[in-house]
């Protein structure tokens, strides 16, 4: 195959690897039998100094077992489980890939255990091919030991390192969301290669092949393969792809503020209005990664600004939707990414507060909605659940949110008349989840006072692609009513039926969307 070379990421595990587990010898035994010639380990050292294949440094994601590698001696190790499933030794992969094409690229990210395997190798009988990336600290222990070392130095930037960086250098590895056309440029001018990790988008791979990195790390070899060879680049999927691990990102830093602390809170037009480090965190990280990958898009964001031509595609970011109840540990937010075109969002991406991962964590859960293309959650796609009775808001819950800290005018009165038709509201604290609920039948329909691209329009996306229906403060349907209130229901009757009686309700004003708070 021509292209970058693929590295089959811990082996070749799950349904690519016939059920292999990662990091074991069927795992490698399972890409050298694809005619992978690169196959990425990591390894770790137990208590007795044995060098073994395995990612975590504690036994609990894969073996329930919440011990340090390093608190463990082989032999209980080997009490884990044996067969295909066991946790082999450095030695053994070595053995297994001795005398074929293949190179073991042994990772490490912890520099304690970078002599132990350095030495290892270097003494080793096989003459196993090698590779080496982790951490720079790591790194730099494994040169001690083997001066002649081929080493992936590890780049965590987006802007490209200098000259002055790369003294001896050969290859940067960096991960993928980072490089962009101009950085493969500058590494390819210095005479460097570039290895990128960890891709399993066949778009993103295709895009990466295409701006010509010369190493791609993927836990789909076979997919990215393919998508390399036909060369052929879905751009949308592509962004969604992106917006999916950007969101990803998001949910792992919301949950970690949750169960650490959210750490110094600030206000910015009130104290009602806060933010914090988590929120500045998310929005640096997602600019990061839109200007590599996107440099001819626009992006506005909720903690940094932005500003839009009119004429470029433009990603709207909140990175954390409702942090007043984050800051005040009521766990509802979300994180709201779309990018817009023509006046109408195509991609968006958002949290659902309610997680129901499988490791139980509170950890929450992407929903990814593509223009055409559907919405999902969890590998699930969704479809909206009117209320089929005479009434559509009789007996169901309509979705609302506050104006900062007030009611917006009109909705007390709106409130009550809900409640004569026997329909009550909620007051969640998150518009993004507000609208994006009703897709996932949290409420039949929801109104929001003032709609922003930041907060609103990624969960519109969701709605219409589920099958719902948004609208504007004039009751016509728009995908993206900016400044104006928006109603967005399960289906078109809920949505009229909620907009028809806000209109009965504030016969005065017409679009909320057109007063200034």
């Amino acid at each position: 195959m021509t292209g970058p070379r693929l590295v089959a990421h811990r082996g070749l595990h799950g349904n690519a690897g016939g059920g292999a587990r990662e990091n074991t010898l069927a795992a490698v035994q399972a890409a050298l039998d694809a005619g992978l010639t690169w196959i990425e380990i990591d390894v770790r050292v137990t208590s007795d100094a044995h060098v073994v294949l395995l990612h975590d440094p504690t036994l609990e994601r894969l073996w329930g077992d919440p011990r340090a590698i390093t608190d463990v001696s082989l032999d209980e190790v080997r009490e884990l489980g044996g067969g295909q499933r066991r946790i082999p030794l450095l030695t053994e992969a070595l053995a297994l890939v001795a005398g074929t094409d293949a190179t073991l690229l042994i990772d490490i990210d912890d520099a304690d255990v970078a002599p132990t395997a350095a030495q290892l190798v270097a003494t080793s009988e096989t003459k196993a091919r090698t590779a080496w990336c982790g951490h720079p600290n790591a790194m730099r222990q494994v040169r001690e030991v083997i001066p002649e070392a081929a080493v992936w130095t590890p780049w965590y930037s987006a802007e490209p390192p200098v000259a002055a960086d790369l003294h001896g250098v050969t290859l940067i590895n960096a991960q993928h969301l980072l490089v962009g056309p101009a950085f493969v440029e500058a590494m390819h001018a210095q005479g460097v290669e570039v290895a990128v990790w960890t891709v399993d988008d066949a778009a993103q791979a295709a895009h990466l092949a295409a701006i010509g990195v010369d190493s791609i790390t993927t836990n789909r070899a076979q997919v990215v393969a393919s998508a390399v060879a036909s060369g052929t680049v879905d751009d949308r999927a592509r962004q969604a792809s992106i917006a999916l691990e950007l969101a990803d990102h998001a949910a792992e830093a919301t949950a970690r503020a949750r169960r650490v602390g959210v750490g110094p809170v600030e206000t910015k037009t009130g104290p009602a209005d806060h933010v914090t480090e988590v929120d500045r965190e998310i929005e640096r990280r997602v600019r990061e990664v839109l200007r590599a990958q996107f440099p001819d898009h626009d992006m506005v964001g909720e903690e940094y600004g932005g500003t839009h031509d009119g004429d470029r595609p433009c990603w709207y970011l909140d990175p954390v939707d409702g942090t007043a109840n984050l800051a005040n540990g009521f766990p509802w937010t979300s994180f709201s990414l779309a990018l817009v075109e023509n006046d109408r969002p195509v991609v968006g991406v958002v949290l659902d507060p309610v997680s129901d991962r499988p490791d139980g964590g509170p950890t929450p859960v992407p929903v990814l909605a593509i223009e055409g293309r559907g919405s999902w959650r969890a590998g699930e796609q969704l479809r909206t659940s009117p209320n089929l009775g005479a009434d559509p808001l009789s007996g169901a819950l309509v979705i609302t949110e506050l104006d900062g800290a007030r009611a917006w005018p009109g909705l007390h009165d709106l409130l009550d008349a809900l409640a004569e038709r026997h329909c009550t509201m909620r007051v969640p604290g998150s518009g993004t989840a507000t609208l994006a609920g009703i897709a996932m039948g949290r409420g039949v329909a929801a109104i929001i006072h003032r709609y922003s691209p930041l907060d609103h329009a990624a969960a519109a996306l969701v709605v219409l692609e589920a099958g719902g229906t948004v609208l504007d403060g004039h009751g016509e349907p728009n995908p993206h009513p900016v400044g104006s209130t928006v109603v967005a229901g399960a289906d078109e009757r809920a949505a009229t039926a909620l907009w028809r009686q806000w209109q009965e309700t504030s016969p005065w004003e017409h679009d909320l969307g057109s007063r200034t708070a």
